[in-house]
């Protein structure tokens, strides 16, 4: 027999040990029906539920209380179970929701103490936790996470026996694609992921390896109804980056260390990068790509969201989207300028300690963090990021963006001038490099985007002149900003990764 997960195993405890209260807070009403069913069996419990709508009733075993009509509302409902004659567990849905009222606290608080000589408890279930300043010695919290791999392993291989059986569409999955799909629907919750199974196959009558990236659009929902996320839909990919070598050989190396190989292996899985350098140079264009070529959801953090003018919102903010995020576990976080997020951290932004609280709480996920999250933060003033940020255990690897080289240089043109549909070869590349000196790749980028428009302009196809021109009417960045760019590189010499 299967071993419990860990918290249907507390839940058993605190019932075996007459804990009359307990509130857990889950979106899965019918999930938790049925593991509590499975629990009331197992102990010879009946199981009642009551709803503001249906009143008291039994869910399994039986009831001989009032008619359900008659309990419709919460405090005739608490009078009800007081005087049950036989061991059980009620489920309380929605009740948080009622909580508010002084009477229904005070029936509840005193329904608890009554309970604690019977076999009966109490449970409430609801999508957030609301609990008021009287009851919080009363009740005992349990967070119900969402279903675990095997939780969505064992639902993905019932949907394909009734598939295969009914001969209703292809099935086309060996073991590993099988575990991809998993683990891109974790963060979905057993209505949502058997909802997205059936998406996926009602498309095109399969299900194979290519409905990883359906699946991951469907936990855009998720991110969206969060209200402090930005879901990110992305194709580009780590070889439309110029450069970077060192940077993409080491992300490519930790690929595949989200696999459950690698925890067998012994691997832990990989915490997060720290992108640093001249803007412009690929750093945001990185975290898109990684979160393609890992095949991961990628979420970007907003911190501007996050800080709100209600004092303790703003921590309870980032608590909140650090949860929403590790619901939906694996996946790419991506926090950009971070350094402008964390401005005030220091306790000096007369923000009333704000910035530092969020900071402090932000910091502390970074080290403990145990769920598969990769945090890809990026900055270019490094003169505003707190040294506790930049301490080994945060992140894996810190690395420094600096603008690229002359053969980089070339590589950027050359994919610039192939996402237009031109043939690098026709292009004098070695000649473009040497006169960017101190380009940055987005500058590059929109030298060729001018072009393209001078050349449509003229009604001729582009040619090197409209490029060279492009070149010589723009003044980059690093030229207007040198001493920034200088004291950056001597900053970064000694205390970070070069990624090129």
């Amino acid at each position: 027999m299967a071993e419990l997960p860990a918290f249907l195993r507390e839940i058993s405890t605190l019932i075996r040990a007459r804990y009359p209260l307990l509130y857990l807070v889950s979106w899965e009403e019918q999930r938790v029906d049925a593991l509590l069913d499975s629990v009331a069996k197992n102990m010879r419990r009946d199981l009642l539920e009551w709803t503001s709508n249906r009143g008291l009733r039994a869910l399994g075993g039986t009831y001989k209380g009032p008619p359900p009509e008659e309990t419709l509302a919460p405090g005739a409902a608490l009078a009800a179970i007081g005087k049950l004659q036989n061991p059980s567990i009620v489920l309380l849905k929605d009740f948080h929701r009622w909580l508010d009222d002084p009477l229904t606290v005070r029936a509840l608080r005193e329904l608890g103490h009554a309970l604690k000589s019977t076999f009966t408890t109490v449970v409430i279930v609801a999508p957030t936790l609301k609990i008021p300043e009287e009851l919080e010695k009363e009740l005992s919290v349990i967070d119900v996470p969402l279903p675990s791999k095997e939780d969505l392993l064992t639902l993905l291989n019932e949907i394909i026996g009734v598939v295969v059986r009914n001969k209703r569409a292809v099935v086309e999955l060996n073991n590993q694609q099988a575990e991809a799909l998993v683990i891109a629907a974790q963060g979905l919750t057993l209505s949502e992921a058997e909802n997205a199974f059936a998406k996926a196959i009602a498309r095109d009558n399969r299900l194979d390896n290519d409905d990883v990236k359906l699946l991951l659009e469907e936990k855009s929902q998720v991110i969206r109804k969060s209200g402090l996320l930005e879901y990110y839909s992305t194709d580009s990919r780590l070889e439309e980056i110029g450069g970077l070598a060192h940077l993409k050989k080491w992300l490519a190396r930790r690929g595949n260390a989200f696999t459950q190989a690698a925890r067998a292996f012994g691997l832990p899985e990989p915490k997060g990068v720290l992108l640093l350098g001249v803007q412009g140079c690929g750093k945001s264009l990185t975290a898109r790509a990684i979160a393609t070529s890992w095949r991961m959801p990628l979420v970007r953090l907003d911190m501007g969201r996050i800080y709100s003018g209600y004092i303790g919102s703003s921590e309870e903010n980032l608590r909140r989207a650090i949860r929403v995020v590790e619901s939906l576990s694996p996946v790419v976080l991506w926090v950009d300028e971070i350094e402008k997020a964390l401005a005030g951290s220091s306790g000096g932004g007369g923000d009333s300690g704000v910035s530092a609280r969020v900071f402090g709480t932000l910091l502390t996920w970074l080290q403990e963090k145990t769920k598969p999250v990769f945090v890809v933060a990026t900055a270019n003033r490094i003169e505003h990021l707190p040294p506790e940020l930049l301490r080994k255990g945060r992140f894996d690897e810190i690395f420094f963006v600096d603008l690229p080289s002359d053969r980089e240089r070339s590589d950027i043109f050359a994919i610039q001038l192939g996402k237009r549909g031109r043939a690098a070869a026709n292009f004098p590349l070695p000649e473009l490099a040497k006169a960017t000196a101190e380009f940055s790749g987005a500058e590059i980028e929109q030298v060729v985007v001018s072009a393209l428009y001078d050349a449509f302009a003229d009604g001729v196809e582009l040619e090197p002149r409209h490029l060279l021109a492009a070149i010589h009417e723009t003044r980059p960045l690093a030229v207007t900003m040198s001493e920034d760019v200088a004291r950056l590189r001597e900053w970064a010499n000694q205390r970070t990764r070069p990624a090129s």
